[in-house]
């Protein structure tokens, strides 16, 4: 039996808003069990909660109730069993593939041999290898990630967050992407927390699906991808597939209505 890895109990965060003088309930009641090396995909209307969840789970934010516990101790803040990887690269302009890849670590206080030995494995593991002293300029975006990517996991997290790593890229580079992703999670054996927007690539990517509601962010439902591994790209044409994306959607639907009628609303009110 898999051990729970990470778990949010009671999870809730409130936000005050100076300019209004009022507080606004982004997330609340947010209850989630992740198991050791799973690969858990969220989705949800825009302004849902969702990166707010991942940010508390980060421990960048400070949730005003419930908790966060990764493996049996409560989240206080963030930690080097951690590490995210946003949707922009976020990379060194002036430093080299390597250089980037060697920064994470270099801000832990690593240094020598090892730390180099180390991140070139991790260049090599995300298909860079030949690349290792070019600047970031010289990169396309989907190896700009890749670089974003090796970094993280050169300071060895227990769980890897990604906050729509892809969205920014065109759409074949996005498939590859995918692809190259759980290529490279098989490898490092990484728990996942993957947030996007696109049905398609978390039900592609993930072990399952969690759905978000519209704020206050909550879970609606949890969906089991029973998809053999590895997966193809193809697979996302196969019937089974397309049922997986109408039971998502079907799931989302409400909730983005909800959203629109929430924001047509304030549009309202101010005008």
């Amino acid at each position: 039996m898999a051990r729970v890895k990470l778990q949010t109990t009671g999870l809730q965060m409130e936000y005050y808003q100076p300019r209004t003088g009022r507080k606004l309930l982004a997330l609340d009641d947010v209850n989630v069990s992740v198991e050791e090396g799973e690969f858990v995909a969220f989705v949800g209307p825009s302004g849902c909660g969702k990166t707010t969840f991942i940010n508390i789970v980060d421990g960048l934010l400070k949730n005003t109730g419930g908790r966060v516990i990764l493996d049996g101790k409560v989240v206080q803040g963030p930690g080097r069993d951690r590490a995210m990887v946003f949707q922009d690269p976020c990379l060194l302009p002036w430093g080299t593939v390597l250089k980037n890849v060697i920064y994470g670590m270099e801000c832990q206080g690593q240094s020598g041999r090892e730390v180099k030995e180390k991140a070139l494995h991790f260049i090599e593991l995300v298909g860079l290898s030949g690349f290792e002293e070019h600047y970031t300029h010289e990169l396309s975006g989907g190896m700009q990630q890749r670089v974003n990517l090796a970094r993280a996991l050169t300071v060895d997290p227990e769980v890897l967050i990604m906050d729509e790593p892809f969205a920014a890229l065109d759409a074949q580079t996005r498939e590859i992407m995918q692809q190259e992703l759980l290529r490279i999670w098989r490898a490092a054996q990484k728990t996942v927390l993957f947030i996007t927007h696109q049905i398609n690539e978390a039900i592609y990517l993930a072990d399952r699906v969690i759905i978000f509601t519209a704020r206050p962010g909550r879970v609606k439902a949890v969906l089991k991808v029973d998809i053999d591994r590895p997966r193809p790209l193809r697979v996302k044409r196969e019937k089974k597939f397309l049922e997986y994306e109408d039971q998502v959607w079907g799931f989302l639907e409400e909730e983005v209505r909800k959203t629109m009628l929430k924001d047509s609303l304030v549009q309202n009110a101010e005008e």
